[in-house]
């Protein structure tokens, strides 16, 4: 299944209404308010890429108060040695 984290960056005082919006989207997991470069880490995952795609260039990234973002996206999961 298909996975990224994707970094938004907001504008000024813009953060809880893009957080809410994200939070409203199909295929967002979770949406971290974060602090640093980047204003809110928004988890994604969907049953395909093109869905994955789809929710982050017509859906996040279309945002009216988003200005930017930055997508890492997840190849595995591997466990932390003790």
């Amino acid at each position: 299944m298909p996975r990224a984290f994707v970094m938004v960056n907001v504008k000024v005082g813009a953060d809880r209404e893009v957080l809410r919006q994200l939070e409203s989207l199909e295929h967002v997991v979770k949406v971290y308010d974060v602090y640093g470069v980047y204003d809110l880490v928004a988890e994604i995952e969907a049953d395909t890429m093109e869905e994955l795609r789809t929710t982050l260039n017509s859906k996040i990234r279309r945002l009216d108060k988003v200005q930017s973002t930055h997508t890492m996206m997840m190849l595995g999961l591997h466990a932390a040695e003790d």
